[in-house]
């Protein structure tokens, strides 16, 4: 019997550096998520604790977009599957994988609050303050698309 030996397609160097959780800590080094984690604390000292880790579903939330997983409920699936990719979203071990219904009024919460938009605007300041931006890059011009729809079809 012929012992076929196999070479090895990447080193251990190599494979530290496919290591997703240091993209998630690039990620999330670039925005502030404190204003969107500030719509779910708690006003008072007094009643029971909070029993969902809102951060780490919010982290969570924005790893599932980098990720292109395509429905919260897949999301869920690999939460509970994949316990490397429960930490790296921020869930300690001690935490329950939150359900789809906690999830959709926790989006539900911030869609109807302005803090995206005011984050957008930072980040877009931002970026103008540090030159990746100009005015050019930004012009929308809303004539344009009410005219474009209020023209009739060439025939």
């Amino acid at each position: 019997m012929t012992i076929v030996k196999q070479i090895s397609l990447f080193g251990i160097q190599e494979l530290y550096e496919m290591e997703s959780s240091h993209r998630f800590d690039a990620i999330f080094a670039t925005f502030d998520v404190q204003p969107i984690f500030q719509l779910f604390s708690k006003k008072s000292l007094r009643g029971p604790p909070r029993e969902c880790n809102y951060g780490a579903m919010i982290q969570s939330l924005i790893i599932r977009i980098v990720e292109r997983i395509p429905t919260v409920k897949d999301l869920i699936k690999r939460l509970v599957n994949d316990p490397l990719f429960c930490l790296d979203c921020g869930f300690l071990v001690s935490d329950s994988v939150p359900s789809e219904a906690t999830y959709s009024r926790m989006i539900r919460v911030i869609s109807q609050s302005n803090v995206l938009d005011k984050m957008q605007d930072e980040l877009i300041q931002t970026a103008f303050l540090e030159g990746f931006l100009c005015d050019e890059h930004l012009a929308i011009d809303a004539t344009h698309f009410e005219s474009r729809d209020a023209a009739k079809p060439s025939e």
